[in-house]
């Protein structure tokens, strides 16, 4: 009985936290979304200068890393640690490279002068600059959420090899798994209303 309590807690409580992070980037999307409707123009001529290859190569590698996720909590159920623990790698991996590729295109873009408070930037459109406020502050936001998902599923890796995580305690890993998707699915709408909506 204490372990379905602490089993429906630990989940109630990862399902709050993850309405709170719904919230916060639903926010941010009613914003961009009025910024958006008051200057179609500009966010239309400032989204051609995104690379959509990376855009589509990021929005694959996280759909990936997802699969990878769930393929780590299924194993672990089944009580197969060893192949758990190498989906939970392929996850890192995968994380770490979505992050890679988010470097390369904002290097690029701020080697083009396009970056916050950028004397080029500062001499386009109004709406121009909003695009690409709203571009490094939702992009960036959502990578730092990466950044620490990547931390806890290396934690969940250690526990994992240590035993610690296994078929008759995985509920740390689903919640992670949980937090995992969540910043993956997040993903899903930047990636069409940055990159496909022109």
């Amino acid at each position: 009985m204490e372990t379905h309590q602490d089993y429906t807690g630990s989940k109630i409580g990862m399902w709050l936290f993850l309405l709170s992070e719904i919230l916060l980037f639903g926010g941010l999307f009613i914003l961009y979304s009025s910024y958006r409707y008051k200057n179609p123009l500009d966010f239309h001529l400032a989204a051609w200068e995104l690379n959509r290859v990376l855009g589509t190569i990021n929005t694959l590698v996280l759909i990936t890393s997802s699969f990878c996720m769930a393929l780590s909590i299924f194993f672990i159920q089944k009580g197969n640690r060893k192949l758990s623990a190498l989906f939970l790698f392929a996850t890192i991996f995968l994380g770490l490279l979505f992050l890679g590729v988010k470097y390369l295109e904002w290097t690029a873009k701020i080697e083009h002068g396009l970056y916050p408070n950028s004397p080029r930037l500062l001499g386009r459109s109004k709406g121009e600059v909003l695009f690409y406020g709203l571009y490094y502050s939702m992009t960036g936001l959502h990578g730092l959420h990466v950044l620490v998902g990547l931390f806890v599923l290396s934690v969940m890796l250690v526990l994992i090899i240590k035993g610690k995580i296994n078929e008759n305690r995985f509920v740390p890993l689903e919640n992670t798994g949980l937090y995992w998707h969540l910043v993956d699915i997040i993903w899903i709408f930047l990636f069409p209303l940055f990159y496909l909506i022109t």
